[in-house]
């Protein structure tokens, strides 16, 4: 096999989120956007739903719509993106619950679709979406007399525990939907993390799911394994790859691996991140290509026939550390030309 081989856990997944659910008691989501972070949004579901999981959560309709056709009638899907100009019909279609972020987007349901449910996101202090104090006061009213079925906002700050954003987020949430009488929802993972201050009615878990940051407890929820192409003998003295970044000062075997920035691997890995072969961290030495790594094997007895770049020895986030930047673009750039194999959930 000349790809890379992506296996991914359902059953950590559904463990992830039974133990997150166990720290709350409210009703907990899941975030299954971007493609199930990058995992497969259809399996990641189907096994979720079959755990319990009654509320999904995705950025866009046309996300939705996949992953309604996964899960067939039942689980409500909410899209955060609200309703956008030429979602109607896939969200009339899809039975889609869109979270809706401004007036101009409350006026467009209320006129396109005026029976279906929809949430409003509201602005807490992110400025990034949702409904801001003014426009919200003078939309409340009608919002509440519709078919609204929750509110919700979004902490910027949740994954540091100290910083007074939290808390000043919280206090402006509870200000705006205070007497509401639809559920509330404030609390992603990080939120989940902060207490039951910050859990309201429902919480929405989304890379802690996924086996990352900041659920530091969660199961591991990926292994990719990239095969060895080719395997060669350097003396002192030669390069590898482009820039000649990479001299050898001793007699050095370099594996050739599948898999590159094309692949989600991306460049800043070079020289940075290892591998594993059974446990034993081998060097990328020079740099990540497009479709291709190098990786000094000197020291291993023998080269097995691939090499883990995600997996016991390397989890999301230390990887993501290795390549400056964090978990999350790690698990949602992984690539269309892995192999992906799932272990069902239990």
């Amino acid at each position: 096999m000349g790809t890379g081989l992506l296996q991914i856990d359902l059953g950590a997944i559904v463990a992830n989120w039974r133990a997150l659910d166990a720290m709350t008691a409210c009703e907990t989501a899941a975030v299954v956007k971007a493609d199930g972070y990058g995992l497969g949004a259809g399996p990641v579901a189907a096994a979720l739903a079959r755990a319990g999981a009654r509320r999904f959560f995705v950025a866009v309709a046309e996300e939705g719509a996949a992953v309604r056709a996964a899960l067939g009638e039942g689980p409500e899907i909410c899209v955060f993106s609200g309703h956008m100009g030429g979602d109607t019909a896939i969200l009339r279609e899809a039975g889609l619950v869109p979270m809706l972020n401004s007036p101009e987007q409350f006026a467009r349901h209320r006129a396109a679709l005026p029976d279906a449910p929809y949430g409003v996101q509201l602005d807490t202090g992110m400025n990034r979406l949702g409904i801001e104090p003014a426009d919200w006061a003078t939309l409340r009213a009608e919002a509440e007399a519709g078919p609204l079925t929750l509110a919700m906002s979004h902490l910027a700050c949740a994954d540091e525990p100290d910083h007074p954003a939290n808390a000043a987020q919280l206090a402006a949430f509870r200000a705006m939907t205070e007497g509401l009488s639809v559920p509330r929802s404030l609390s992603a993972t990080g939120g989940i993390l902060l207490g039951r201050d910050y859990h309201f009615d429902l919480t929405r878990p989304g890379i802690g799911l996924y086996g990352g940051l900041p659920f530091a407890a969660a199961r591991p929820v990926v292994r990719l394994s990239l095969p060895v192409i080719q395997v060669r003998d350097l003396g002192p003295g030669e390069t590898v790859g482009y820039g000649c970044t990479f001299t050898a000062t001793r007699r050095t075997k370099i594996a050739t691996i599948s898999g590159g920035y094309a692949d989600g691997l991306i460049r800043a890995m070079s020289g940075r991140a290892p591998l594993f072969a059974d446990g034993t961290a081998v060097p990328v030495a020079g740099r990540v290509s497009m479709d291709l790594i190098t990786v000094d094997v000197t020291d291993l007895a023998d080269v097995p026939e691939a090499l883990d770049i995600l997996g016991p020895g390397q989890g999301v986030d230390a990887l993501a550390e290795a390549a400056g930047t964090i978990g999350y673009e790690i698990l949602t750039s992984l690539g269309p030309r892995y192999a992906r194999a799932y272990a069902d959930a239990p």
